[in-house]
This record gives C-alpha cells, structure tokens and sequence, in this order.
C-alpha cells in the first residue's frame, strides 16, 4: 500500500460522503480494516491508521467523491449562452453587471463613454461585446477592485487607454508582480475617491485588508448597488479558506460593515448571481455560527491526546492531530444546519473550518 499524507479519515470516509452507493461504503469499508490492521501489525509509518473518533459524513480534503450536493435553486442564476458565453443583467440607470456564472464585473455607461469595474481573466475579451450591446461609446475608466490576477488580468483585452483607478496598495503589489497583463493605475487613492463621469457617480473606499491589501467598495448612489469583491458569495459557502482572506478578523468588519450600507443590490463578482440584502445577513450569520463552533472544538479538545507517544517529539505531527480533531468537532457543529443552505457547502466546509481555527490560535 502507498504511504499517505494524512490519518486514515482522509481516505476512509469517501465511504460515507453523501450521495455515496452502499457498494461503495462495502469497498471502502475492507480497505479501512485492512488499514487498521496493517497499522497494528506494525506497518512503515505514514500508512493510515485508526480514523478519528465521530468522523462526519462529509468527505474531508484529499478525498474524491462521486457526487457533490446539488446546487440550490436559491443560489442559482439566469442561464448563459453557450454562444456567447456571458450574461448581462441590468441593475440601474446605465448599470450593468455581466458574468459567465462563475466570474463578475460592472460597466456603468454615462455620457461619453464607459466606466469598467474589474477584467476577468475568464472573459474579460467579451465585455467590449457586452458594452456594445448597450453602446458604441468607448471604455475610458477601469477601475480595480483589488490586485488579484482572476479579476483583473484581462485589462489588456478591454483595448484602448482607459484611466485606470485603484487603491495604492494594489498598485504597490502590481509594481512587485511586474505582470504584462495587469498593468499599473494610472490614479490612486487612499481612503476615498469620487468618480464623476457626466451624470454617473462611483463611490469608491477603502475598508482595510480582510481579503486582501487594497480591496475597495464601490457604490453607486443613485442605482443602490454596492460592488465588494471576493467578501459575499450570495448562495453559496465562501471561496476555500475564507476566500483566502488575509485578515480574517478584518473580514468578519467588513461583512458587518456591509451590512450597514444603503444597497438594493450587492455584486460579489463570484457566483451565478448578484446579492440582495438577505445574502449578506446570511454569510454573517454562518460565520459567527463557524467562529462558535471552531471556538467550541478547539475547547473540547486536548492537544496530544490519542497521538503516538512516539510521535511526541515532533511539533508539526502533535499540532496536525489536534487541530484535524478540531476540526472534526467544528464540521460536526456545523452540517445539519447550513448543509442545506449554502451552495458547495460539503466543499469547503473542512477549508473554513482549519481557517478559523486557525484564525483563532494565532490572529
């Protein structure tokens, strides 16, 4: 047998993941004796052991599953044409968000041209196409939500030289990263800025990191929409890792600074569809309810216990038991109430669970 890189739940619980068949569990199920076994016989260490004690039903990391949870309807979109390979829905005077149901980003038109919010990578060659739909006039500002190359590294494709408008920390990392494809703004900020382009406004601000150095709002008054990237995901369980937040505690701020703000709509720019108010009281709710629980299993669990006294000497294996078991406690917390209404719940569930206990030993 192959050595592996984790305890033994890392293998043996894709025999209970849901939406398993019963032959499945069967197979896996001989394995998990044979595993135990060889382990008892004294088999080279890194084979898997005895799993942890009330493993849940969802598989963990490294695990392949046959079929994840279906999607809720709830978190669902408009469909999107394969032909074009984008959507376009309007969400005010002169504003629009377009999306492939994976990716977002807003164009707002105005007088003499166009102002973009962010060029994804994925189709930032379409939006021109998805402006032309609407007007034949130019793009002239483009304006960063933040640094990252999924969002903006398709700057390039939009053509032209429009204004290009983010904070001075997304500047400071796109002069480090050097990248061709995203390049440097042209006007930075701050705190604060004003764009005011014929009879359109964008508020843009700055919240501090959260999901990362230089990440802004962006609200447009008169259409009462306001765009924060890689914070909300209307529907559906966040990215891995929180989103890959950098400041985890400034990510709980700024999901509750959100909520304060006078918004119809909400662009995550993930997901198959934009937010309503509702969605940003959801995430806030399932992340004290993630806090709580990763709070109570770090509680209810002992560091070192059941670990191999062998083992003792070594730091990185005595912490890696007890924050899996930790983690455990926190998935089992969790699943029966948020299983069902968050989208890619079973996904990322063990991702947010480690992120938060992390977040909590060491923020």
């Amino acid at each position: 047998m192959e050595p592996w890189n984790r305890d033994m739940h890392r293998w043996v619980y894709v025999s209970i993941a849901i939406g398993c068949t019963v032959l499945t569990s069967v197979v896996i199920g001989v394995f998990w004796i044979s595993a135990s076994l060889a382990a008892q016989n004294g088999a080279r260490p890194g084979t898997p052991g005895v799993p942890y004690a009330n493993m849940p039903a969802i598989a963990p990391i490294g695990v392949r599953v046959d079929k994840y949870l279906d999607v809720p309807d709830s978190a669902k979109g408009p469909t999107v044409d394969p032909a074009k390979g984008y959507r376009t829905q309007k969400l005010g005077d002169g504003l629009y968000m377009i999306t492939d149901n994976a990716i977002q980003s807003v164009f707002m038109t105005y007088e003499d041209g166009v102002v973009v919010v962010d060029a994804p990578q994925s189709f930032a060659s379409r939006i021109p196409a998805a402006i032309a739909e609407v007007t034949d006039k130019p793009i002239t500002h483009l304006i960063y939500s933040h640094f990252h190359a999924d969002h903006i590294g398709g700057a390039r494709r939009l053509g032209g030289h429009p204004i290009i408008i983010a904070h001075t920390e997304t500047n400071r990392l796109l002069a480090r990263d050097k990248d061709p494809d995203r390049p440097l703004a042209t006007v930075t900020f701050d705190r604060d800025y004003r764009l005011s382009v014929g009879s359109q406004v964008l508020e843009l601000s700055y919240h501090g990191t959260g999901h990362s150095p230089g990440n802004i709002f962006i609200y447009a008054p008169k259409q009462r929409t306001l765009v924060v990237i890689d914070v909300i995901f209307p529907g559906w369980m966040p990215w891995r890792r929180l989103a890959l937040a950098q400041d985890v505690p400034g990510l709980f701020e700024q999901v509750k600074e959100i909520g304060k703000w006078d918004f119809d709509t909400f662009v995550g720019g993930h997901v198959a569809r934009s937010g309503t108010r509702a969605d940003v009281t959801m995430q806030l709710a399932f992340m004290d309810d993630l806090k709580a629980a990763a709070q109570t299993a770090l509680k209810n669990n002992t560091p070192g216990e059941g670990l191999n006294p062998a083992d003792r000497g070594n730091p990185w294996a005595f912490f890696d038991h007890y924050i899996d078991r930790v983690a455990v406690g926190c998935v089992n917390e969790l699943t029966p109430k948020w299983s069902s209404r968050l989208a890619a719940y079973d996904v990322y569930i063990w991702d947010q669970c480690y992120a938060m206990e992390q977040s909590l030993r060491i923020d």
